[in-house]
């Protein structure tokens, strides 16, 4: 046991564990770039795309790896599964869909691919950040994840000999699949449309292709296509002279509301085209302001939630509120606890940690629609660049379908937000230590 002294009063601290240890204290290269390149290479079409991924994208993927214990492991699983239960909840549908715009009613079947669940990783376990319904990087994470060799023999059993090529890849095929089966039953699947906004400019573009080729390997057609090249005609979705029966939906106007996303919105609202993640998933997952629900225990237990749901969601979830006028005198006051985040956002874009904000923002903030949620720092990593070593921030995100993690990725950077700017830092695999320590 270590203990801090404070004047004359002892301060107990846990021992950190191995795990811990190995973030602060390991900051070996796992990363093989050759075995990088010939993941993200190994289809003919892709030849390539690591060198633009080098040369365009440089801070994509991290040199190292971060390192979790069994019980943080376990706990982000159980997190997702009382999530996944209290969405199902009739109180708390009700609730999230009557705040989203009506488009969010239609169920049509479809669960919602490539969820994200952020989460920060403190002393006492792992604290939700968000729920991202579109999060990105699943493929480009599997593909890191095969590209880790030991850096050292002590180190071996974390990184175990792989197989070449995805072992995720029947599991995310059978995915989308169940999505189509939902709405479309045993109806033959056709075209597959990966759709953003201007996918060449994304900075995740390179992943849309790994996504492409995922489908063309299994014998799916599939198109990565803007939005604006989509048509609705004839009730039905095309491109180009193709009809589309599935989207893979990148866009954040979650709602379909902007002009030149009104064919695919007319296709979905139609039941013409199975769209996923659809604008219900987002409602029920994302809206920032489901944090202040379940982060209420009250509203849990109203709605019915278990006692062992409602004991997880206290633990994981930090306490958060709207941020309105009636309280903006006490937040302003308190707002070194707390980080804003908008209600609609993504991508950490317009938050802000309370101790960086300025009379300005503030008033942005009040004018606008944002969520306070209590501060839990990022845990560090430590990481060599050029000879100099650093303590980076990382967070954690389980990648999940319907309620199952399907695979644990970190990032690291500096700065309030991820951002995929810092030397050293990006994607990182996450390794979870065997149950004995190592």
């Amino acid at each position: 046991m270590n203990t801090l002294t404070t004047f004359d009063k002892p301060l107990w601290v846990p021992e950190p564990s191995f795990a811990e240890v190995l973030n602060l204290g390991c900051f070996c290269r796992t990363l093989d770039p050759d075995r990088l390149r010939e993941e993200i290479d190994r289809d003919s079409n892709a030849q390539g795309l690591m060198q633009s991924i080098t040369q365009t994208r440089p801070h994509l993927f991290s040199s190292t790896a971060v390192f979790l214990t069994p019980a943080v492991a376990e706990q982000l699983a159980a997190t997702v599964w009382a999530i996944e239960r209290v969405v199902a909840l009739p109180g708390y549908e009700v609730q999230a869909l009557a705040r989203a715009p009506g488009i969010a009613a239609r169920s049509a079947g479809p669960l919602g691919v490539c969820m994200g669940y952020d989460f920060h990783i403190a002393a006492s376990g792992p604290r939700l950040i968000e729920v991202n319904t579109n999060a990105g990087g699943l493929l480009l994470n599997a593909a890191l994840l095969h590209a880790q060799v030991a850096c050292c023999k002590a180190m071996q059993w974390a990184f175990p000999p792989l197989t070449p090529g995805d072992a995720l890849e029947p599991a995310l095929l059978a995915m989308f699949l169940n999505e189509w089966r939902l709405q479309r039953g045993a109806a033959p699947l056709g075209l597959v449309a990966i759709v953003d906004d201007g996918p060449a400019d994304q900075y995740l573009a390179p992943e849309f292709e790994l996504f492409r080729q995922l489908f063309l390997r299994q014998g799916f057609q599939a198109v990565i296509a803007d939005p604006s090249e989509l048509k609705w005609q004839d009730g039905l979705l095309w491109h180009g002279d193709q009809r589309v029966d599935l989207v893979y939906n990148r866009l954040t106007d979650f709602y379909l509301e902007a002009p030149s996303h009104q064919a695919l919105r007319q296709a979905y609202e139609a039941g013409a085209v199975v769209l996923t993640p659809d604008p219900r998933a987002h409602a029920l997952y994302a809206d920032k302001r489901n944090l202040v629900a379940l982060s209420s225990d009250d509203l849990l237990a109203s709605w019915g939630a278990t006692d062992a749901d409602r004991a997880t969601l206290r633990a994981a979830v930090p306490c958060t509120q709207l941020v309105d006028a009636e309280q903006s005198d006490q937040l302003w006051a308190q707002r070194k606890q707390f980080f804003f985040k908008p209600v609609a956002g993504y991508g950490s874009k317009a938050t802000y940690r309370g101790d960086k904000l300025t009379k300005r923002v503030w008033g942005e903030i009040l004018a606008g629609d944002f969520v306070a949620q209590a501060l839990v720092p990022p845990a560090e990593r430590l990481i060599e660049v050029d000879g100099v070593l650093n303590d980076l921030k990382f967070d954690v995100r389980a990648y999940t379908y319907a309620g199952k993690v399907q695979l644990l990725a970190a990032r690291i950077y500096t700065g309030q937000t991820t951002n995929f700017r810092t030397e050293g830092g990006g994607f990182a695999p996450v390794v979870v230590m065997p149950s004995d320590g190592g």
